[in-house]
């Protein structure tokens, strides 16, 4: 062999294993993992092009989802991160995480959105699919599709960022159930997570994004794990309502698997006008406290934007929140929630969204009810009711409360704590609602 011979064979091995070390990284989208979406924007969990891509009218960067047009989509399910799986603190590597939601409106397309808010690492997702469910973590046959990002199957997601997978053609029912499929091959950060899902979802070892059998899904979970919205396309489509509030919005007290938050029930009585829900509750939510550490989420002001504003097709919020403003921030002057409930009205505003409020439901037979308490809750309720805070008011307070003892839930109504409604209590609560209300699209003027 000569010497040019040799260089040139040299030269062709080099380039063979380049080409071989490009494939293996930029699978999984780690090239440019350190600078993809540095400089990010972590109080609203994007990074800093959004996860979506681009300058429009350019081509999305690698492993990114191109942006859609935002009036071709509306929610149909989300959630809010509420803070990081404490037990998780690397993730769950080399296993697929099976989150199970359940839809409002259908639509003949879905895309999802992933969020890595609260970690300090970046989350690598190797593959990701959606499917139609078919009760636990089945899928009904013929209904999985891989999902991609900017094309690709994998993706990086950066610390404190989210990203919106490609749209993929799938017939989503109207009140059934989805699979949303993420395949962790390695370590990373903590789980951004949402503690309260009174859904049950599934872990599974291994690649399994690909399975409709559910049978490696052997370990059910309670949580929802980075799954943040399910968006779908639908001609008909009117818009989303979203309901923003603490535990008793997220609908702590009723019963797992039987989707019977007030939302859900909202969200049934709308499903003839063609309208999504999305439930952005959290458990220990508040109007004016940052509660990340304690998995309760950063106040309701802090994360409107995020949770309301930014989500697909967005029409109404119904807000229910300030009661733990009362028993956890032992907040005393109600003049300080009233103010609060005041700047999540001018938020809204601010996107054009009429704003629906809620009187704060009884407790008076929890242990953080006293004499105090009940006097703040009453003269924030006063406050809501003479107008001026919201568009328009539903009062659950007067929905659920006994109307022997006004400061305590009716006992049919009561979950068992005195604070939480039951299944009973939500569905009332649901009902109260005026569908008419919820399509008036034009704000009042306070």
């Amino acid at each position: 062999m000569n010497r040019h011979r040799g260089f040139a064979l040299l030269g062709g091995l080099v380039g063979v294993v380049a080409l071989v070390c490009a494939a293996i990284f930029g699978a999984y989208g780690l090239l440019d993992a350190g600078s993809a979406g540095t400089g990010g924007d972590s109080a609203n969990g994007t990074a800093a092009t959004s996860g979506t891509g681009g300058p429009r009218g350019q081509n999305p960067p690698p492993g990114r989802a191109a942006p859609a047009s935002a009036d071709s989509w509306t929610g149909t399910w989300a959630t809010a991160p509420a803070g990081v799986e404490t037990d998780a603190p690397n993730g769950h590597p080399g296993r697929s995480i099976r989150n199970v939601v359940h839809t409002s409106i259908g639509g003949n397309s879905a895309r999802v959105t992933l969020s890595n808010l609260y970690s300090p690492g970046a989350l690598v997702i190797g593959h990701a699919s959606v499917a139609v469910g078919a009760g636990g973590p089945r899928a009904v046959d013929g209904t999985l599709r891989q999902l991609t990002f900017g094309g690709r199957a994998a993706v990086t997601i950066p610390a404190g960022g989210q990203i919106i997978s490609d749209p993929v053609a799938l017939r989503v029912p109207y009140d059934g159930d989805l699979l949303v499929t993420l395949y962790t091959p390695l370590p990373g950060g903590p789980v951004t997570y949402h503690p309260s899902a009174l859904q049950t979802s599934y872990l599974a070892d291994g690649d399994r994004t690909q399975d409709s059998s559910g049978t490696p899904y052997t370990e059910p979970s309670r949580v929802w794990r980075y799954l943040t919205a399910v968006d779908v396309q639908n001609r008909e489509s009117r818009g989303a309502v979203v309901a923003f509030g603490d535990s008793i919005t997220d609908g702590v007290g009723s019963r797992t698997d039987t989707n019977s938050r007030w939302p859900d029930v909202l969200a049934d009585r709308l499903r003839g006008r063609n309208m999504g829900v999305l439930n952005e509750g959290i458990g220990g939510n508040t109007v004016l406290l940052d509660s990340v550490r304690d998995r309760k989420g950063e106040s309701g002001i802090s994360r409107f934007r995020r949770d309301v504003l930014d989500r697909a097709g967005v029409r109404t919020v119904v807000i229910d929140l300030g009661i733990n403003d009362i028993l956890r921030g032992q907040e005393r002057d109600p003049a300080r929630i009233t103010a609060g409930l005041r700047e999540l009205t001018r938020q809204a505003h601010t996107h054009g969204l009429r704003v629906i409020g809620s009187t704060l439901t009884p407790f008076g037979a929890h242990r953080g009810y006293n004499p105090v308490t009940e006097s703040v809750r009453e003269r924030v309720n006063a406050e809501i009711r003479a107008g001026g805070i919201f568009d328009a008011v539903v009062d659950f307070d007067r929905v659920v409360r006994d109307p022997y003892a006004p400061h305590r839930i009716r006992p049919l109504y009561d979950a068992g704590d005195g604070l939480h409604p039951s299944n009973a209590g939500y569905r009332a609560m649901g009902r109260a609602l005026s569908l008419d209300l919820l399509e008036n699209k034009a704000p009042a003027k306070l």
